[in-house]
Formats: structure tokens, sequence, C-alpha cells
């Protein structure tokens, strides 16, 4: 087996962290370390709970992308230190640990490279994830319930933090629909490329004659509003309604009205909220999510017109954008980017770390062709 070129491979991990710290401004992130830290020092801050959170959510956010740059850094030079005291003595356990620490290390700005990539203008949000049982009968809403774990899983891995706000439970198994909050910097950006149709192939396990069975779900991804947007909603414009929150089966879980359902009578939007346990607190929740799916609708409508504009764009997310086959073969496909992986089990786990990176690098790419 060839050794290893570390000099050559370790001024290509510095050129390339090099790259990562220009395009990501890092006078810029302390500069806002600064401010934001002065904010978060003043006396009278949690007068206002709301702007606060924003505030301390925002330095916490700007740190882990100043420490995380620190940290790759210092793990750079002790490589190189690394290298060159196993070169000195011979040593080799030490170089087949910078072998390892190499490779870990190339993973580690692959990844940071990808988040480069989220410039979009709420690229840097929260993100709310809804996921929809489609066609498919009962397999659907197992399916449903399968991504909601899938990603819940995922972010769990990660360290982030996530809200259910709302389930709708089918009658037999699984969810009809249900919508939870992931908070995380770039969560939006990085999960929005996991939005559009999933489509599941399997063995029923609830077929008696054990048939195979194609289902489909739909996710949607939009950015968490914040408090300095303005999207402003009427009150003519709402239509409101409350009913009792239930578990699976419909078995009640509350005996008051606390549940609230609202619909936004203009686009037909409906959002429904049955986390929180009084209806104010569940009406506040829903019209946050509200706000947050009309102004993703206005961004698209702006989108749109500039398409119109420019002409029709080569790349599409199309209606199908990934397949999950249990049968007759295990493989997980994205067929937008052609990834693709054979433990089925592993992704339905929360590992898709791989299905992201590629889905935001090839969106990078189709932004940049149709720019062209």
């Amino acid at each position: 087996m060839a050794s290893t070129d570390f000099p050559a491979e370790i001024r290509d991990l510095r050129n390339t962290f090099a790259s990562i710290e220009a395009v990501t401004d890092v006078d810029q992130i302390k500069t806002d370390i600064a401010e934001l830290s002065e904010q978060a020092g003043e006396p009278d801050l949690w007068d206002d709970p709301a702007a606060a959170q924003v505030i301390t959510s925002k330095l916490s956010h700007r740190q882990t992308d100043l420490n995380r740059l620190e940290r790759l850094e210092g793990r750079i030079d002790d490589l190189e230190v690394l290298v060159e005291l196993a070169g000195e003595e011979d040593d080799a356990d030490s170089l087949a640990e910078a072998d390892k620490e190499l490779k870990s290390l190339r993973k580690a700005l692959s990844q940071l490279e990808v988040v480069t990539l989220l410039a979009g203008e709420y690229d840097e949000r929260a993100a709310v994830v809804t996921i929809r049982a489609g066609a498919g009968g009962v397999d659907a809403a197992d399916f449903a319930d399968m991504l909601m774990r899938m990603y819940l899983r995922w972010a769990e891995r990660h360290g982030y933090t996530t809200t259910v706000m709302d389930t709708s439970y089918a009658e037999e198994a699984g969810l009809k629909s249900a919508t939870f909050e992931v908070n995380a910097p770039y969560a939006f950006g990085t999960l929005s490329v996991e939005a559009g149709t999933h489509r599941l192939v399997r063995i029923s396990p609830f077929d008696n004659q054990g048939r195979r069975q194609t289902s489909f779900a739909a996710v949607e991804v939009i950015p968490l509003i914040e408090k300095t947007d303005s999207v402003d909603i009427p009150d003519n414009e709402l239509k409101i309604d409350v009913f009792r929150s239930s578990g699976p089966g419909g078995q009640s879980v509350n005996t008051t009205d606390s549940a609230v359902r609202m619909t936004h009578i203009p686009t037909g939007i409906v959002v429904s909220m049955q986390n929180e346990k009084s209806q104010i607190q569940n009406r506040a929740a829903a019209l946050r999510v509200m706000q947050s799916r009309l102004l993703l609708a206005r961004q698209q409508e702006e989108n749109a017109a500039k398409k119109a504009l420019a002409g029709d764009v080569k790349a599409s997310w199309g209606d199908q954008m990934r397949s999950y086959v249990l049968n007759p073969y295990q493989m997980v496909k994205d067929l937008r980017t052609e990834h693709e992986v054979g433990n089925t089990g592993a992704v339905f786990d929360g590992e898709i770390d791989d299905f992201i990176d590629a889905g935001i690098r090839w969106r990078a790419n189709a932004r940049h062709e149709a720019a062209e």
C-alpha cells in the first residue's frame, strides 16, 4: 500500500480551509459576536423575552461558527506536528493515527464547505418540517411516521433541539401528518433540500397476502418566522377553529378545546397546533407557522417571477425526489443527485448527511447553471 504524502495532503487541507475562511468572512463573524454580546449584556434584555431569545440564539450560532473554524485550524496544526514527530521517531502507530485524523479532517472540511453554499435569504433560520402521508393508504401513513423518526434521529445525532408542534394520527397506524421544529444554525437551508415527494417500496406489513406496496409521503420545509420579519395578516383573513387534542387512534388526551386549526382564507393554507396545553399558546404557535408559510410563499412568488423573466431552467426538483426500496432489494436513491446507499436501516435511523450534502451541492450547481 502506498504511503500517504502528508506534506501535500496538509497543504491541500490548508488551501481548502483558507477558501472556506474567506467565504465565511471570519472578521464579520467576530464583529457580529462583539455586537451581539453587547446587546446580550444589556440589563433590560429580558424585558422582551422574544427579542432576547433572538439575540442570544444568534450569538450562540455565531460563536459556534467561529469555534468550529478555530477548532479545525487547530486540528490541522496538530496533525502537522504529529506527522513531524512520527517521521523523526519512525513511529508507525503515530503515522497510522495521523492517517486516520487526515481522513476525519477531509470529511469535516467537506461538511463545512457545504455550509458555505447555504447563502439563501432564510438559510440561517430554524426550520419547520411538515410530513404528510400521500397515496398508499395505511402504508403511506406508516411511511410518514418512519420519515418523521428519521429526521428526528438525524437532529438528535447532531445535538439539535426539536419540538413536535402537531401530530395527526391515522386510524390504523402511522401519521396523517406531523409538524416539528428543528432549532439549529442553518436548519432551514440544510433541510430544505429534503422537501418534495418521497417514495417507499416494500412488502406491506399490513397486507395479509404479503404483496409489495408502493406508498408516498410529502415533506415540506419552511423557515421559522422571526420577530423582525414583516408578515402582517389581517384578522379578517384568518378563520380559527378550536377542537380537542387527540392521541393515536383518536384517543382523547385533552378534555378542553385547546387545539387550534388556523386557515388563511385568501390562500387556503391550513395550520393545526395541539402541542401546547392552552388554546392561547397553540394559537400563537399556529400564527407563527402561518406567517412562516406565507413568508415562504411570497419568496416563491418572487422567484417564479424572476424565473419567468429568465426563461425555463433545466434543473427541476420534480414530484419524486427520493426512493426507499426495501424489496426486492435494499436501496435508498436520490433521483436528483444519483446518490444512493444500500444500508436502508441506517438511513431510516437518521444517517442522511450524505444525501443532504449531495442535495445542497446539486442545488448550488443548478442555481449556478441557471444564472449563466
